[in-house]
């Protein structure tokens, strides 16, 4: 096959052609063939395409000259050796696989067979492939591929005509390149708009916001802008003040001479600098109001430098000139206060050296306050270094007090002074120095020697009151023994032969009651006596806990019901919560309301009531009310109701009272942290309240409930009992044989002493032992150790009985061991409780008594 030249399959057609002619078509075909011919021969011999035909194999039998021109391949380096794929960018050809395998869904290995497979499948096929030189250099190229076929349409070859696409992909990139400089050309001029206009923007803020007035103007002084507060102080607006004068819009005068004054605009266009007003220069708004203003004028310039216009700033300073007026006022207040100041002041700078001082200061040392300024404070005082030491230890704590120095007059000797000082500063917190203040004190410690002197006599009146107080105490304990002594006999014997055998006759039961009556009045008053002094002399002792609100009521309403009764007098107790707990001495608080329910009794009118409620009436306080329907107090009597021994004028009537029992009242209330008051109105009554503290209900244990009410225990048939009395006084243990004349069931036994009592005990084993505390020999707390500590007598129940009533004496009791702390005079039914509970509990052998409710 020769390497240029027409191709065989050309050749071939061309001469089957001359074979079937004849005559002038033969003559017509051959011309047809021939320019046919040189068409192709035109075509393949093209310096401007590659033209490569390829077998059906896509071996190479056709490369023309372009293909040679632009491959760098003769045609002799190719033919019947290579396929096109061989002179490919082989990426791209692997790529192109993997392409048309995905696109026509069908595997397609890589090599020529991907260049020509959509053309095997009659499909037009042109793409972009790099060529690869013979020298290696590569070249982008356009590739159109033709299936060659035969008359039975069977593919014979392909042909692959290609064109370099150098020089479009040059154009394009150069194009690309131009388009992009054009985009970025285009952002840059969009982001130059967008600065601009938030420039113009910000600029617009800023003259709307900013504190001074804005006028800005051309080169000819004819405004063109105001900002919105130069339109407030000018009374012009921007329409109707632009392209006016400057001059009509800017309106100014002198303050003292109200002449036109120079508007500065007209000097910076003139010379191009910037101006400013002098001081008390006046606006004129276009209203006629006016006001004080300061100003500066600076010209406006193009790029080449030239005044193109001129911007005023101004704002109103009227406030400013008041503020400095008023600041010049405080100064001279202020002055005035230091000189006015009775001490002597002072100010220093850190060294120490003196910088300003009021005229006590020039009293105090004798020196002018310009022969002061300027030198060593410490140079003023008789003891130079302390008074250094003085201003260090301000610069060091900030503050220095009551500093005792004596100050050196320069012709009047010496004067003692207290120096108090703190240290100063400006108002970006720089120390500036020390502010002093020197006070004479000659005075102050003549006296303060006196108040020592006074000091040492009373510290000696007050031992001597100790020692008073101590007496009293020791007085009142024993007067409270000895009283209740007799009062024992008194009362023990009288309620014998009250309810004794034969029953008194009438008037020897008037008599009896008039004793009985009397004796607990003695002892009424002997208590509150007794009480009142014992919170004076500070020595009370409260025991405060969680106390069950409903227990107390319920205790108090017992024990004053049988006094209603007898009164005719309704009782209403109001119910209320029964979980309410109160923070308090149990004993005292049952005191304070038996006294207040009792007086509510006495003081009310016959046939009347009283109502008892209970309120929280915040979450930490409880009230209880005692309401009574008396004829109720005057408002001068309400000031008088807890004065002691004051019985508001009802001394002279049938009630019996000390008026001692509202003061008690009131002290134990406050010693429990309460507070006690009364409301009252003339003809219907008064309501005295209590408010104490409230507490939490206590976490009992199980099984160790709180019992709701105490009992006599019922003894039915019940054996014989042994009761053995410890007693010295004879007229006791005969009270206490009376007492239990009318209860076969218990025998007594009785010792006149400890330790005869102690013998008894271990012989006889009694169920219950009823002892005195004051015995002769050894004390009842210490026969009761001796009993404990001795296995036979151990767990026999020991009720105490005394003379001794103070609480702290019944708390001491208890807490010993004592069962009960029964006190004398002897309450017949509460000594009959109490022993019926010890011999109960006697009975079940138990350290828990079990209390039956009442049949």
């Amino acid at each position: 096959m020769p390497e240029t030249g027409n191709p065989p399959l050309l050749a071939d057609a061309a001469g089957n052609a001359n074979a079937n002619a004849n005559g002038s078509t033969e003559a017509r075909r051959q011309v047809t063939l021939l320019k046919t011919g040189a068409l192709q021969n035109a075509i393949l011999n093209s310096a401007n395409f590659s033209s490569i035909a390829t077998d059906e194999k896509g071996v190479i039998q056709i490369f023309n000259v372009g293909a040679e021109r632009m491959l760098g391949y003769a045609a002799a380096d190719v033919l019947n050796k290579i396929t096109p794929a061989d002179i490919s960018d082989p990426r791209e050809v692997i790529a192109r696989a993997k392409a048309l395998s995905v696109e026509l869904g069908t595997q397609i290995e890589p090599g020529f067979e991907a260049l020509v497979f959509k053309a095997s499948r009659g499909i037009e096929d042109i793409y972009e492939l790099t060529y690869i030189r013979k020298d290696g250099s590569r070249f982008p190229a356009v590739v159109s591929v033709t299936a060659l076929r035969d008359d039975q349409r069977a593919i014979i070859g392909y042909l692959l005509i290609g064109t370099d696409n150098t020089a479009r992909k040059q154009i394009e990139a150069e194009r690309q390149h131009l388009l992009e400089a054009q985009e970025e050309t285009n952002k840059r001029l969009q982001q130059t708009n967008v600065t601009l206009q938030v420039s113009e923007e910000k600029l617009a803020v800023t003259l709307n916001s900013i504190g001074d007035a804005v006028i800005a103007t051309d080169a000819d002084g004819r405004v063109t802008l105001l900002n919105p507060l130069a339109q407030k102080l000018t009374g012009w607006t921007q329409a109707a003040a632009t392209g006016r004068p400057v001059d009509e819009i800017f309106h100014i005068i002198n303050k003292e001479t109200r002449l036109p004054a120079t508007i500065p605009v007209i000097a910076t266009l003139a010379h191009g600098t910037i101006q400013g007003l002098a001081n008390h220069t006046v606006l004129i708004a276009h209203d006629g109001s006016e006001c004080d203003i300061a100003d500066s004028c600076a010209p406006i310039r193009d790029r080449d430098g030239q005044v193109i216009g001129a911007v005023l700033v101004f704002r109103d300073v009227t406030g400013e000139y008041a503020v400095q007026q008023a600041l010049r006022d405080q100064q001279f207040y202020t002055r005035s206060l230091i000189e006015s100041n009775i001490d002597a002041l002072m100010m220093a700078d850190p060294s120490g050296t003196i910088t300003d001082v009021n005229q006590q200061m020039e009293a105090l040392t004798g020196c002018t306050r310009d022969e002061l300024i300027g030198t060593p404070f410490k140079n003023y005082f008789t003891d130079p270094e302390r008074a250094e030491a003085g201003i260090k230890r301000v610069l060091s704590e900030k503050k220095v007090t009551d500093y005792e120095l004596t100050a050196n007059h320069k012709r009047n000797g010496e004067t003692v002074v207290s120096y108090n000082a703190a240290t100063f500063y400006s108002a970006d917190g720089k120390l500036q120095g020390v502010f002093a203040a020197a006070r004479d004190i000659t005075e102050r410690k003549r006296l303060d020697q006196v108040l020592l002197d006074k000091n040492t006599e009373l510290e000696s009146a007050k031992l001597v009151a100790e020692k008073a107080n101590l007496a009293k105490s020791n007085f009142l304990s024993s007067m409270s023994h000895e009283l209740r002594t007799p009062l024992n006999a008194i009362l023990g014997f009288a309620q014998l032969l009250e309810t004794g055998s034969p029953t008194p006759t009438d008037a020897q039961g008037v008599r009896l009651n008039q004793i009985i009556k009397a004796g607990w009045y003695l002892l009424d008053l002997i208590n509150e006596i007794l009480d009142l002094a014992v919170i004076e002399s500070g020595k009370l002792s409260l025991s405060q806990e969680a106390v069950s609100l409903t227990e107390v009521m319920r205790e108090c309403q017992a024990m004053i019901e049988p006094q209603a009764q007898q009164r005719g007098i309704q009782m209403n107790f109001l119910p209320f919560d029964s979980t309410w707990f109160i923070n308090a001495d149990q004993i005292r608080i049952k005191q304070v309301l038996i006294n207040l329910l009792s007086n509510a009794i006495k003081y009310n009118c016959a046939q009347g009531t009283v109502r008892v409620a209970c309120t929280a009436i915040t979450p930490e306080r409880i009230r209880i009310s005692i309401k009574d329907s008396g004829m109720g107090l005057p408002a001068e009597k309400l000031a008088q109701l807890f004065q002691p021994f004051n019985r508001l004028g009802q001394e002279a009537g049938s009630e019996e009272g000390t008026g001692i029992g509202l003061v008690v009242a009131k002290q134990l209330v406050e010693l429990m942290g309460g507070t006690i008051g009364v409301e009252s109105t003339v003809g219907m009554g008064s309501d005295f309240w209590v408010e104490i503290i409230r507490d939490v209900m206590p976490q009992l244990a199980a099984g160790n409930a709180m019992p709701t009410e105490f009992a006599p225990q019922a003894q039915g048939n019940a054996a014989l009992r042994t009761l053995l009395y410890v007693e010295d006084n004879p007229a006791n243990l005969m009270l206490v044989e009376q007492i239990i004349e009318d209860h076969p069931h218990v025998r007594l036994l009785s010792a006149s002493d400890g330790n005869l009592g102690i013998a008894l005990a271990r012989a006889h084993r009694p169920d219950v032992i009823l002892m005195d505390i004051n015995l002769p020999g050894i004390s009842g707390f210490q026969v009761l150790t001796i009993l404990r500590e001795d296995p036979l007598t151990a767990r026999i129940p020991v009720l105490a009985i005394s003379a001794n009533a103070m609480p702290r004496d019944i708390e001491k009791g208890l807490e010993a061991g004592f069962f009960r702390y029964l006190t004398k005079p002897i309450k017949v039914n509460e000594f009959l409780v109490a022993l019926d509970q010890a011999l109960a509990l006697a009975e079940t052998g138990s350290d828990g008594a079990v209390i039956p409710e009442p049949a």
